[in-house]
């Protein structure tokens, strides 16, 4: 429906209502229309005032498409009214309400109502990310930046990821100002970038540059490099850290990782104890492998192929060079049909090993026990990101640990239009560094997106920030 562009009485909403397909859906309709037109505040007023006068109350849902309308248009007293409205009719407000209202309080200048409402929330439910980033930025915008930490590091003991947009603003808001406890806690936000292996975008890296160069006395120069293969940087002709875990990290990593996720709480749901006993006798017999396979996930990889296809492309991409290969299968592709034709199935298990596991089992911890099985050497592929497992890992360093020996190690598959090209999470042998954030306390680097992405991603960037301070 077309919203109308001016106010109308309670008939000629009737007569509108009335030619409409849906007459019980009419006012949904039209006040979703309105905010995608973004109409003038009095026309869904009108219509409000008209619901009201031929129902005698007006539905929850059409008043949270009003408010809706009213915090895209920044109409800080009708937001209000709002609030007070559903107070009073309303015990308990939904999460998407609250949303509006703090969103909407918080670019205004009743942003402390926003905190107010936030600590409202608390009491009954746990605060969405929106709501907090809403009021992180209006604390930070307002310079109440120890606020604005506060509830930051409530987000994170929440288990809620900031977005790179929240983190920015932290960056944004504190230039030019000189304190060694607010350095302290935006590097602290760098560390966090490093711990989960965060890339920013353009945008934000640009922030943290500029942040960095306008404080005031501390010297630091900013400049945007490639990091040479040989992991040093041209500006500064630091050498980044290594993407090798020492002989000891492994060890740790790889009991730790046998005995939290493969043998921790989760593994065995979804697969037998029998059937993983078998695999790991199968996997003894057979050590070492050089690369193992999630045959499975990669045999999706091009929509407009056959998954067979998909797969046996894959293994003829690896094979190269006498690499031992170990793909898990499911026991369904060993059954002929159009998606696993026998004859392929056959070739590429001439090229590879192979472990048919039941259809219905957990790939991942038989993909990180062979591969941990095999030795430093030995790579894995799968185009999951394996982020359940680095939950079951209960301390940091070890989190740690395992993204950083998933950065070196973790093959994944891109498919483009023309061709199937590899592209390594590390390149091997070419990326012999660690593509994270880093420091050694009188420089910085930190890698970048030219894109802006907000969902994780393990292509790894080749786009440095250096950060030096002069002496």
């Amino acid at each position: 429906i077309q919203p109308p562009e001016k106010p109308l009485q309670s008939e000629e909403w009737n007569r509108l209502r009335e030619s409409f397909s849906s007459p019980e859906i009419f006012e949904d309709v039209m006040l979703n229309s309105m905010i995608n037109c973004n109409s003038p505040i009095d026309v869904a007023k009108s219509l409000l005032t008209h619901v009201a006068k031929s129902r005698g109350d007006i539905a929850y849902s059409l008043l949270v498409k009003y408010l809706a309308l009213c915090v895209q248009q920044g109409k800080t007293s009708e937001i209000l009214d709002m609030y007070d409205i559903m107070k009073v009719r309303f015990k308990v407000l939904e999460s998407g309400a609250y949303n509006l209202l703090i969103r909407g309080l918080s670019n205004s200048d009743q942003w402390r109502m926003a905190l107010t409402l936030l600590e409202e929330i608390k009491k009954i439910m746990t605060p969405s990310r929106t709501s907090y980033e809403s009021c992180i930025k209006a604390a930070s915008r307002h310079q109440e930046m120890n606020l604005a930490f506060e509830l930051y590091h409530e987000m994170l003991d929440k288990d809620l990821a900031p977005t790179l947009d929240a983190l920015q603003a932290f960056f944004d808001y504190n230039r030019g100002i000189k304190s060694a406890e607010l350095q302290k806690k935006l590097f602290g936000i760098l560390f966090y970038l490093r711990d989960n292996q965060i890339y920013p975008h353009k945008t934000f890296m640009q922030s943290i540059k500029l942040w960095f160069e306008s404080i005031p006395g501390g010297n630091w120069r900013g400049h945007l490099t490639n990091i040479e293969d040989s992991g040093q940087c041209p500006v500064c002709n630091h050498q980044l850290e290594d993407s090798e875990l020492t002989e000891e990290e492994y060890n740790n990593l790889r009991e730790r990782i046998i005995r939290d996720v493969i043998h921790g709480t989760d593994t065995f749901r979804k697969t037998s104890p029998q059937e993983f006993e078998a695999f790991q006798t199968f996997v003894e017999n057979r050590l070492p492998f050089d690369i193992v396979i999630d045959g499975l996930n990669v045999s999706h990889m091009k929509q407009r192929q056959k998954q067979c296809e998909n797969l046996f492309n894959a293994i003829n991409c690896l094979a190269k060079g006498n690499a031992r290969l170990l793909v898990l299968g499911r026991k369904h592709m060993l059954i002929n049909s159009s998606n696993w034709r026998k004859e392929l199935m056959k070739e590429m298990q001439d090229k590879a090993e192979f472990f048919f596991a039941e259809n219905i089992s957990e790939d991942d911890p038989f993909l990180l026990y062979a591969t941990l099985r095999s030795g430093k050497h030995c790579k894995f592929v799968t185009r999951d990101f394996l982020r359940d497992h680095k939950a079951c890992l209960s301390d940091s360093t070890t989190q740690h640990l395992f993204r950083k020996w998933q950065r070196g190690h973790q093959i994944a598959f891109y498919s483009s239009l023309k061709t199937m090209f590899l592209s390594f999470f590390i390149q091997q042998p070419a990326l012999r560094y660690d593509c994270v954030v880093q420091t050694t306390g009188d420089t910085w680097h930190i890698p970048y997106k030219s894109i802006f992405e907000e969902k994780y991603s393990y292509q790894v960037p080749r786009k440095w920030l250096c950060i030096q301070q002069k002496g």
